[in-house]
């Protein structure tokens, strides 16, 4: 968190995305160790597919965190959705980062075994350009209000998601319709529908 004396020269607008940047941050500090491990501990394997090993295990670890601290306020009536929301968008950064890394491997010709300084630069700028992508994703897109205070879908991922979610919420009220409709079936009698019973 920044000191007040720092906070109170900035605009409103900026002060109040002071505490949201700041869980970001400590987040996405706390993620990039945990990757840089996991990227170094499996490199062996590629470093493309370590790339895509180490995103995994963090992108699951990362909602986590974001959905019960930075979003903490945020409704949480809608999880389906931005679980689903925040895989999308995460394997989007994750294909921003593998690429960086591809560029770095296939483009300049470095090894795994010899490179692994370069390759590590390389998964740095991959980190902070996903770091950018996903902010702006999750504040934008995961984690806004849901469905009446924001405008219809602007992406074929956002648009899945709400899908998705509007058939649970249907299947929701739907099913003590279709428990009382099979009990109805089962106390008819034999060969008479239910809907002929007097």
């Amino acid at each position: 968190m920044l000191p007040a004396s720092v906070t109170s020269v900035l605009p409103q607008r900026v002060r109040s995305l002071v505490p949201e940047v700041s869980a970001f941050a400590v987040i996405g500090a706390a993620n990039s160790v945990l990757y840089f491990v996991i990227f170094n501990v499996t490199m062996t394997m590629g470093a493309v597919k370590a790339t895509i090993l180490a995103n995994a295990i963090t992108t699951a670890l990362a909602y986590v965190a974001h959905r019960y601290w930075t979003y903490r306020a945020s409704a949480k009536t809608q999880v389906r959705r931005e679980a689903v929301l925040f895989v999308g968008f995460n394997l989007a950064g994750t294909f921003i980062q593998s690429g960086v890394v591809g560029v770095a491997k296939y483009g300049f010709g470095l090894s795994e075994t010899t490179d692994r300084l370069w390759l590590n630069a390389a998964t740095m700028v991959g980190i902070g350009l996903g770091m950018v992508f996903r902010f702006w994703a999750y504040r934008t897109l995961v984690f806004r209000p849901h469905p009446a205070d924001h405008a219809a879908p602007t992406t074929a991922v956002e648009a899945i998601a709400e899908a998705y979610e509007e058939e649970a919420e249907f299947q929701q009220l739907t099913a003590p319709l279709e428990v009382e409709l099979k009990v109805k079936q089962r106390s008819a009698p034999d060969g008479e529908p239910a809907h002929q019973r007097p």
